[in-house]
């Protein structure tokens, strides 16, 4: 039996990178003789030799869990690479140093707000949406959850800013909010803010206290800020929090940074979760609409995002990765996808589980 039928699978060798450690066999292009055997450590000088003797050929195979190995080694480096040539990385690094500083004064200082605010709305002007929207559906380390948060929520912002044709004052507005609109949680204890596990009822009440911490941390900024980060957890049928607002109660800056939000905290690993895929978010938002989110702020977002979303890479419940061919409105949650130049309509028994 071709050892291709026990499990082996298609990957380009380019894929292979040096400080790859292999930790199981792999196989030549014809998938039947043995091309590495595990224990390799991969540097530059063995990648060249592997090159060799698979004669040339593109094509070499794998196991399943080693094809997992090095399709996370593949995503995490396109993310680096996408970060540092749209200098989200020094962004990411600005949202660092003001959350360190929020938690030490216990004050946030518009001074500070300046250069990450001003360089996202730069970002935001600059750069197209898919691109944008590629920095936030990266799957990112867990441990930089907060940071990448509160940057990718003052993108998101953003971006509906643009949807929604507003001028460049009313976008950069939105932009500061979802920058500023989860500063309290630098106050909240850690042990609470990065616990593994689903929250207990006494750590779910310390951590609603969030949004009335920011309100209180942002007393220097204009009404509209302090408002708006106060009320992203309202719900449009009155049954949100801290303040039970309910429709035009809420601010339409909290209306909308509710639904960037929700979209980059599905779409984020966290040690308790796994991460969503775009199309499952949009399939649950789509639920939400009318009840607990602005309905005209949802069709707004739905109408956009899977636009940007076409021609994309994902990540398919096998394994397979795939491409992005179009999106239907009435099924969102299951796109169709192009593998191996074929479209296939995604399943619950085959769906999409992370885009990169």
């Amino acid at each position: 039996m071709s050892k291709q039928l026990l499990g082996l699978r298609a990957i380009p060798i380019r894929w292979l990178q040096a400080g790859t450690y292999l930790t199981e066999d792999i196989h030549c292009y014809d998938s039947q003789r043995l091309l590495a055997r595990s224990g390799l450590h991969l540097d530059n000088d063995k990648l060249y030799k592997l090159k060799n003797l698979n004669r040339g050929k593109e094509i070499i195979y794998v196991t399943h869990d080693m094809y997992k190995t090095i399709m996370d080694g593949q995503i995490d480096a396109r993310r680096q690479a996408l970060e540092e040539k749209t200098g989200y990385i020094n962004l990411k690094q600005e949202a660092v140093e003001l959350l360190d500083e929020i938690a030490k004064s216990k004050v946030v200082e518009s001074k500070a707000l300046v250069s990450v605010s001003g360089e996202l709305s730069s970002r935001i002007e600059s750069t197209n949406a898919a691109t944008i929207l590629s920095l936030i559906n990266a799957l990112a380390p867990v441990d930089e959850y907060l940071q990448r948060h509160c940057v990718n929520t003052g993108l998101l912002n953003g971006l509906m800013g643009r949807w929604l044709g507003l001028d460049k004052k009313a976008v950069d507005r939105l932009v500061l909010i979802g920058l500023l609109h989860d500063c309290g949680k630098a106050l909240m204890p850690p042990s609470v803010l990065n616990t593994p596990r689903k929250l207990t009822g006494v750590e779910y009440q310390v951590i609603k206290t969030h949004p009335v911490r920011s309100y209180e941390l942002l007393a220097d900024f204009p009404d509209f800020v302090r408002y708006a980060a106060r009320s992203h957890h309202e719900k449009v049928d009155g049954t949100g929090y801290p303040d039970r607002l309910r429709d035009n109660d809420i601010p339409i800056e909290a209306r909308i940074t509710a639904v960037s939000d929700i979209y980059d905290a599905m779409v984020s690993q966290r040690a308790y979760k796994k991460p969503s895929s775009p199309f499952g978010v949009m399939a649950y938002m789509t639920g939400l609409a009318g009840t607990e989110l602005d309905a005209g702020v949802v069709d707004m977002f739905l109408n956009n995002m899977p636009l940007e979303l076409i021609g994309k890479q994902v990540m398919l419940s096998d394994g397979t990765v795939s491409f992005v061919r179009s999106v239907d409105m009435e099924d969102i949650e299951y796109p169709t996808v192009e593998i191996a130049g074929r479209a296939v309509k995604t399943s619950p028994n085959l769906f999409c589980t992370s885009m990169y």
